[in-house]
């Protein structure tokens, strides 16, 4: 991405520029380089620090969190507006305790009387729209293409084709490494049901194993690396065990055999077609459609009602249900962050992704629209361990991976709670160019269907960590573009100087740990910090530190 190099000026000088010309002209400052140079914390978290590491600050609870505690301490007695944040996503249990009173609701409409009240094209749109319908299940872009081939140009389908035998290769490979993983996790899981004579166990009492017995030996080892990911064997088990049905579609073809859009009853390749379809039912249509609850439970679950948990900040949640289990549909996220747009959302949080997208030009107009109407995107960076300065990934604000369309959008990698050399989460995309900055994204604690609560790791956990600090600067500081904004949670975040493993190498991907500058992974070097970032809005906005 194309970002123009800040210009830093100094306390006096923005007082001096905010008495002359409007907030929304001032340049954002430049960041500090002060660098926290603390030892890596050797302890285990606490059960507090688990679920609440994004929130907590590195210097002094030694974990690189974003700091959101001591930004609350610094706005206390300071005025904020409400702000709404479009969570363009899955479905979004806004009925979950946690969620149920941070829900946005259109005033404007009449629930369940069948009648489009304020006429925006959506017949009862409480809480936001619907695009999905009664779907869920979805393919993959390349298998939808393989499917339509008509869907796309000549050469974006060689790349599907050429796509699909890559991908048919890496399905035999996962197979092969997800079966010794699922025994690794069955075989250790025996040897320490055998060991403790009970089937259920604590990490902790695993960590506490000392032995000189060989299996016992390779079964702690095993579990120390899968508890860096799931809470049990038995959740580590299920993982593999899914990813191998997933791969044995993918080799066998089986993937390609159904139309799930049939029952949406829309050509999902049209974006004229029926403008309105889908419908008002935005909740989660199985439990296991948890994404979009967890994704705005880290957001904006109701804080300091002694449940659960705490998002980052006060907020009304609007549901926008556009992503399927497979990959999302052009024309649902087009339209879906519209929607989000015109129904007052000033932060769309974007948590998904895919490796083609045949009707980008959509998604790319619809960020746009979203920039003229000084509305911040904040979308996940992807999962591949990948550099996206040179393999696209969808969507994107660069159409050449080079030059912005707006400067609206801001794209986030995935941290973890290791202020060590494995920082950055091994999963997480990168890209001096094309990734602005990181924020937490492993083992990330929030809400999820019927009133529960997991974690789960992601660039789209990261996502909606920074767009919660997007909103509370807009909140308390709503004087500020969304392009401000944008830059000042690049700016502000914490500066990193360390050398890390690079995403996408190491045991994970079955290759040696290759080490880079944490700075060489995005723009900014830099890992979100809800602290700095008022502090620095607040600077700008009332032109003092």
């Amino acid at each position: 991405m194309r970002v123009l190099k800040p210009v830093f000026y100094s306390a006096i000088a923005v007082a001096t520029l905010a008495s002359c010309k409007t907030v929304s002209n001032i340049p954002v400052p430049a960041g500090s380089n002060t660098v926290v140079n603390i030892p890596a914390k050797k302890a285990e978290l606490t059960d507090y620090e688990q679920e609440n590491w994004q929130h907590l600050d590195l210097a002094t609870d030694t974990i690189p969190g974003m700091s959101v505690n001591k930004a609350y301490d610094f706005l206390k007695g300071k005025k904020n507006v409400k702000v709404v944040v479009g969570v363009v996503d899955s479905g979004t249990d806004l009925k979950h305790e946690d969620l149920v009173d941070v829900a946005w609701v259109n005033t404007k409409e009449v629930a369940g009387d069948g009648i489009d009240n304020d006429k925006n094209g959506y017949v009862d749109d409480i809480n936001g729209w619907n695009f999905l319908g009664d779907s869920y299940k979805e393919h993959l872009e390349y298998e939808r293409i393989l499917m339509k081939p008509e869907v796309a140009d000549a050469e974006t389908l060689a790349e599907v084709k050429a796509f699909q035998a890559e991908k048919v290769e890496e399905a035999k490979k996962t197979v092969s490494r997800y079966e010794n993983l699922k025994t690794g996790a069955v075989e250790s899981d025996k040897e320490f049901a055998k060991y403790f004579g009970k089937s259920t166990y604590t990490k902790e009492e695993v960590e506490a194993i000392n032995t000189n017995d060989p299996m016992l030996i390779k079964a702690k080892g095993f579990s120390a690396k899968m508890f860096g990911y799931f809470d049990t064997l038995e959740e580590a088990k299920e993982y593999f065990e899914d990813g191998i049905k997933k791969a044995q579609k993918t080799i066998s073809g089986d993937n390609l055999k159904t139309d799930y859009r049939t029952v949406v009853g829309d050509n999902a390749y049209d974006i004229n077609d029926k403008p309105g379809y889908g419908n008002g039912n935005t909740g989660h249509s199985e439990k296991d459609e948890a994404h979009g609850s967890h994704v705005s439970g880290i957001i904006g679950a109701t804080r300091n009602n002694e449940k659960g948990m705490n998002g980052v900040a006060n907020v009304k949640i609007m549901a926008v249900r556009s992503v399927s289990e497979g990959d999302e549909y052009d024309k649902d996220v087009a339209l879906g962050i519209r929607y989000a747009v015109d129904n007052g959302a000033k932060v769309i949080n974007t948590s998904f992704g895919k490796g083609f997208s045949p009707n980008k030009e959509w998604v790319y107009e619809a960020i746009k629209y979203a920039a003229s109407k000084d509305v911040l995107i904040v979308n996940a960076a992807g999962n591949d361990g990948k550099n996206i300065d040179v393999e696209k990934t969808f969507p994107n604000d660069a159409p050449d991976l080079v030059n912005e369309i707006a400067d609206n959008v801001l794209t986030i990698g995935a941290m973890s709670a290791k202020y060590t050399e494995e920082l950055p989460a091994t999963f997480s995309n990168y890209g001096k160019k094309n990734v602005d900055v990181f924020a937490p994204g492993v083992q990330v604690y929030s809400t999820t269907p019927d009133n529960e609560y997991k974690k789960f790791n992601g660039t789209s956990m990261a996502s909606p960590a920074a767009a919660g600090v997007a909103a509370l600067v807009r909140s308390y500081y709503p004087e500020l573009t969304a392009s401000q904004v944008k830059h000042i949670l690049m700016n502000s975040g914490t500066k990193i100087d360390l050398e890390v493993v690079k995403p996408g190498t190491g045991a994970r991907y079955g290759t040696a740990p290759v080490k880079v500058p944490f700075s060489e992974l995005s723009v900014s070097g830099r890992v979100v910090n809800a602290y700095n970032a008022v502090r620095m809005a607040d600077r700008m906005v009332n032109g003092r530190k």
